[in-house]
């Protein structure tokens, strides 16, 4: 078995990843494939955190629109990364894994309430670690959910799981020119105003110095890869120092 180089790590999925053909509700065949690859990296000691999406469901800014209140429309948004956060679990547990949802509202017998402390815990004893309800707060996206997670939890690297194998220079679907950078510094993320994420996750993992690697989802399997330093996708960090 490859050696891991990283001990503690944050992986975020799009809920859109989890969804069936029509864009919707769950691919539990797909949820299968990841939970068994995330299985295989807490077996080699690493230790998982996870936060997921609600895209799948609901996408407060997108699906709310005009026609609802924003803040009302982004914590359904919050509900629906709950949703999926039960469904990760379950698929884990299914496979031997023990998992945890920790919610950031209080949710009752469904989850418990997030601390860092109950969360550092958990990690330690191996469990993998779902983050549910974003942030807590309106107006922040689930990608800023997951740079504060993984600052609060010390980690080594966030994974970010997306329907793209990397950062370019510009939308490659739109620009058959646009070139894939194999790394890329958070200044130029910024300057060029690249969509890797949203600008508070951005800043905030630049500035608590966490690099970020960006690779698709498409074959879970790229996690393990991941986790055992293969360079695949695009890693951002901070330039180095002279």
């Amino acid at each position: 078995m490859e050696k891991p180089r990283y001990e503690r790590i944050l992986l975020k999925i799009s809920g859109e990843a989890l969804a069936g053909e029509p864009g919707r509700g769950l691919d539990f065949d797909f949820i299968r494939q990841v939970c068994s690859v995330v299985k295989e990296c807490a077996q080699m000691g690493v230790q998982v955190g996870l936060v997921v999406g609600g895209g799948n469901f609901w996408r407060g800014l997108k699906d709310g629109g005009d026609k609802m209140e924003r803040s009302r429309a982004d914590q359904m948004g919050m509900l629906a990364t709950v949703i999926n956060s039960l469904a990760l679990q379950d698929v884990l547990e299914q496979l031997g894994q023990p998992a945890r949802v920790l919610t950031s509202v209080e949710m009752g017998p469904v989850a418990e309430r997030y601390s860092r402390p109950l969360a550092d815990r958990y990690l330690k004893e191996g469990q993998v670690v779902i983050f549910g309800g974003g942030t807590g707060n309106p107006y922040f996206s689930t990608d800023t959910a997951a740079v504060l997670r993984a600052v609060e939890i010390g980690a080594d690297m966030i994974l970010l799981a997306k329907n793209i194998d990397g950062v370019y220079s510009a939308d490659p679907k739109k620009d058959p020119t646009a070139v894939k950078y194999d790394r890329i510094s958070y200044d130029q993320v910024l300057a060029g105003h690249l969509q890797v994420m949203d600008l508070p996750a951005t800043s905030l993992a630049l500035e608590n110095h966490i690099p970020v690697m960006i690779f698709a989802l498409k074959d879970p399997r790229n996690i393990l890869r991941v986790v055992t330093g293969e360079r695949i996708g695009t890693i951002v960090e901070e330039e180095p120092k002279s």
